[in-house]
């Protein structure tokens, strides 16, 4: 006789979502890196490459840190905030409009 209606077929993982999600985290904890720290000096040029780009409608490539990752992306800066420590990068891939603080930048160079 041959029944399988009480049968499960085994998926490693699967069976036990929480230890995936749990892995999951230790691998990308284990991703993660220090956010760099810029002198004065680097502040100051990336704020003045960042006027200019948006002055000169220029393309940057822009450096990020997000959530213990370091970030390259392509694309525009439609606007610079220095006060608020703010600007907008519009990415080239999908024309999203990004808010992002001044604090988070690594570096910016034109393309």
């Amino acid at each position: 006789m041959n029944d399988d209606r009480g049968m499960k077929k085994w998926r490693a993982f699967a069976s036990m979502p929480e230890q995936y999600t749990g892995l999951q985290e230790v691998i990308n904890k284990q991703a993660e890196v220090p956010q760099t720290l810029l002198t004065e000096e680097q502040m100051e040029q990336i704020n003045f490459t960042l006027i200019e780009a948006l002055h000169t409608n220029k393309q940057v490539y822009l450096t990020y840190y997000k959530q213990g990752q370091c970030i390259t992306e392509k694309g525009f800066i439609q606007f610079v905030d220095s006060l608020g420590s703010l600007f907008i990068f519009i990415d080239e891939v999908f024309e999203l409009k990004n808010k992002m603080r001044l604090s988070e930048l690594i570096d910016v160079r034109f393309v």
